[in-house]
């Protein structure tokens, strides 16, 4: 045993006698020379090592280098392909015998990169590509011998001290795209790794990309299984900055507490920036879970809270609220987006869609807000005009608008599959009010849908339909509606401010047209409405006291009574409306009354929102109950009525010419029936004729 311990001390001896005459008996800058030969050989590129080679012996074994620079090929604008100012690495000695690799500090100081594209397309990185394909395409002899290796290393343990780069810096100068890109200041740190055993990592990069600055740093901590199959991240931190002319993100921070695949992992986030005008403050919180597959990804119980302020803004700051639950299958390019909550500007949404990609996305949706009140969102986001100039409804300024307006580009719908429905409990726009609103729609390739709308308003309800179709231009559109048991008065004082009718509507629209400009609708909306309204009365004129006041200057008599309210009460009134060309027809108005029997017809002008009509009514009853005095002589007489001037300020006059004309003919028929000769009576009755032709 004496002889056995001396036999393995001498071994030791003579072989740190070997290393330590290794060390000390041969420079390893004699190297210099055959390094430099094979990379020129095997990459064609130039290297130039300025600084000494140097090594270190016990308890490591360890390789420092000095300046080095690989050159560019002549023709690019900076010298150097690479260039490093010192490298370092060690391997501990004593735990090789145990199968252990242990891997001291890793040091590359001051590298730098610097990538070019000339103008004709050529890159300093051509000569290495063109290499490393002449090898590519060398045999593969030692595929047996390489899985040996690979089970064999699998059976060694490793680890790290540590990784220390610093003041690396990367240049891409793309002279083609005149596109410069730069990385500055890269500084990355890494602990001390092992298998199995949690490792920090650490780095930061400042760079610019043309006009464009930026900067980030990032702190992590991971984990990495020795089989390399398992891997954990925690401690996750990531802050970047970016600025251009216009823009400046002053922050973007995200903060994971952990990552790991099928679990929840904690995210957080914060944004704040001025782009442009426009001021932005968002930060929110998530849940995401990740399988190990990396097939469905989710975000679970998403909140965001996001501010915006500028002066371009309706409402300043501009404040919402968005709570959420998104998860994406990524074999079928499947998206779903639960939207829990939306609140903006007082208004709330909740609802989902889903999206699956394809040749073009397949879009469906959901959504419902208990109430949008469209009027108090267009008063804050388009605040009213002051001043508006006088003489708006000249012909010259209606021809100078109408040279302004284009028609909407509508070709996004050709891009679309959507289709969904909207509830809406309450509903304000126009200061018109409805309720239990619900509509279907869809766009698909260019045509847009409204498939059902229905609501309930003012007692009544609507249901109609739509459809635009944007494959032609200009586009043209079709639409139905039926509104049924409408109470027309508070309506009509809510969307209008008048009251001019009264009662209960029904009406029936089928109505066609092209042309989206306000003017192009005008001008081609073509079709028909049938109103049928009961129990009403015509506001701010009462024909009973108009006839007896008329009726009382033609005649000389005096008619007594009060003055009676300024309406006129009807039982029923329809009447069918043809629209064509800006100009809206009737000819068979009618209205039934107690008192009255109303036909009218003539026509209204919606470009210039004049009308001009005739309304002939019959007196079948008794005017006592009218607010007046009774006038039996115009009982069965029909009397017209002309209603003309602008929709804002319409004008009402009798025709009394007809009026008398008719009266003198029924006074002269009684005259006639008195005259008992026959001859005379047929002599007086064809003068008189020829007075009323």
């Amino acid at each position: 045993m004496k002889k056995l311990f001396i036999a393995l001390g001498v071994i030791v001896v003579v072989l740190i006698g070997a290393v330590i005459a290794l060390v000390t008996l041969v420079n390893p800058n004699q190297f210099k020379p055959l390094i430099v030969e094979q990379i020129q050989k095997n990459t064609g590129y130039e290297l130039v090592i300025e600084g000494d080679l140097g090594w270190t012996f016990f308890p490591s074994v360890g390789l420092s280098i000095g300046r080095t620079e690989l050159k560019n090929p002549a023709g690019f604008s900076e010298p150097n392909l690479f260039a490093v100012d010192r490298v370092g690495v060690e391997v501990s000695v004593m735990p090789l015998l145990d199968r252990k690799l242990e891997i001291g500090n890793i040091l590359l100081d001051g590298a730098k990169v610097n990538i070019e594209r000339l103008k004709e397309g050529s890159t300093n990185l051509d000569q290495l590509t063109q290499k490393g394909t002449s090898s590519a395409e060398k045999p593969q002899t030692q595929s047996t011998d390489t899985q040996a290796s690979e089970q064999s290393a699998q059976d060694w343990a490793i680890s790290l001290a540590g990784l220390t780069i610093s003041n690396a810096s990367l240049s891409i100068n793309d002279q083609q795209q005149q596109q410069v890109t730069q990385l500055q200041d890269v500084n990355v740190t890494l602990s001390q790794f092992d298998f199995e055993q949690w490792a920090t990592l650490q780095a930061n990069v400042q760079g610019s990309n043309n006009q464009q600055v930026f900067a980030a740093d990032l702190a992590l901590e991971f984990l990495l299984g020795k089989d390399f199959a398992r891997y954990e991240l925690r401690n996750i931190v990531l802050d970047a900055s970016f600025s251009d002319e216009v823009n400046k993100l002053e922050r973007a921070s995200l903060k994971l507490d952990r990552f790991a695949f099928d679990e929840a992992n904690t995210l957080s986030f914060e944004v704040a920036g001025q782009f442009a005008e426009l001021g932005l403050k968002t930060s929110g919180n998530a849940e995401v879970i990740v399988d190990k597959a990396i097939e469905t990804m989710s975000i679970d119980s998403l909140t965001v809270a996001t501010t915006l302020e500028g002066s371009s803004l309706p409402v300043s700051p501009l404040e919402s609220n968005l709570a959420a639950d998104i998860s994406y299958q990524v074999s079928k390019g499947h998206l779903d987006f639960v939207l829990e909550s939306f609140k903006a500007l007082d208004t709330e949404l909740d609802g989902k869609l889903a999206v699956t990609l394809d040749e073009i996305a397949k879009v469906r949706f959901s959504l419902h807000s208990p109430n949008i009140d469209v009027d108090s969102l267009l008063a804050k986001m388009a605040p009213e005009q002051q001043g508006k100039g006088e003489g708006s409804t000249s012909e010259d300024a209606q021809s100078s608008k109408s040279a302004k307006e284009q028609e909407p580009d509508l070709s996004v719908l050709k891009t679309l599959d959507v289709q969904g429905d909207v509830a809406i409990d309450k509903l304000k726009a126009n200061n018109v009010k409805l309720d239990s609103v619900k509509t279907e729609l869809k766009v698909n390739r260019g045509v847009a849908e409204i498939t059902s709308l229905s609501a309930n308003l003012y007692e009544g309800s609507i249901a109609a339909n739509a459809r635009l179709d944007a494959n032609k231009a200009p586009a043209s559109y079709t639409t139905k509606a039926a509104v049924k048991g409408v109470k027309v008065l508070p309506l009509l004082v809510d969307a209008a401010d008048v009251d001019l009718l009264e009662g209960t509507g029904n009406i029936d629209m089928d109505l066609k047209g092209k042309s989206l400009t306000p003017t192009g609708i005008k001008q081609n909306l073509a079709g028909t409405v049938k109103i049928n309204f009961a129990d009403g009365a015509v506001h701010g004129i009462n024909v009973a006291q108009l006839i007896r006041e008329n009726y009382a200057k033609f005649t000389g008599k005096k008619i007594d009574g009060v003055d009676g309210p300024q309406k006129t009460d009807f039982s029923a009134m329809t009447a069918t409306l043809k629209m064509n060309k800006g100009v809206v027809t009737t000819n068979d108005l009618a209205a039934q009354s107690p008192l009255l029997r109303v036909r009218g017809e003539g026509q209204a002008n919606y470009l210039k929102e004049t009308m001009d009509m005739t309304i002939s009514t019959s007196v079948v009853g008794s005017l006592k109950g009218q607010g007046g005095s009774d006038i039996d002589e115009l009982k069965d007489v029909t009397i017209p009525v002309r209603i003309h001037g602008s929709w804002a300020q319409p004008q009402f006059a009798l025709v009394f010419d007809d009026l008398l004309k008719e009266k003198a003919q029924k006074e002269i028929n009684r005259g006639l029936d008195k005259i008992k000769d026959e001859k005379t009576r047929k002599a007086v009755d064809g003068l008189l004729k020829g007075l009323f032709n």
